[in-house]
């Protein structure tokens, strides 16, 4: 993972793909593009779009869930899933421990 700053971005499929929220980088461009996801409220139509620490991302998963994370830090590389699930942060009821 890298230490990247706040003020950094990263395009919007890399990092679905290099977090593994998505199996493939095809798929994680396709997500975008179909309109259904949002960054902090913001809907998104291209898989270009930038990303940084700290937004809010919300979509519909495959199976017809809403999921909604909030990113921590960018990775530089597409690595293990323990280094992956570093990146983000679930935001679902449920999911926080104190909940």
């Amino acid at each position: 993972m890298a230490d990247r700053s706040a003020d950094q971005t990263m395009r919007l499929d890399r990092f679905l793909w290099f977090a593994r929220i998505v199996k493939t980088r095809p798929f994680a461009q396709a997500l975008a593009e179909q309109g259904h996801m949002r960054i902090d409220g913001r809907p998104i139509d291209r898989a270009a779009a930038p990303v940084r620490i700290g937004n809010i991302l919300t979509f519909v998963t495959h199976r017809g869930e809403v999921r909604t994370i909030r990113i921590e830090v960018l990775p530089i590389r597409r690595g293990p899933p323990s280094e992956a699930q570093r990146c983000y942060q679930d935001l679902q009821a449920g999911s926080d421990p104190t909940s």
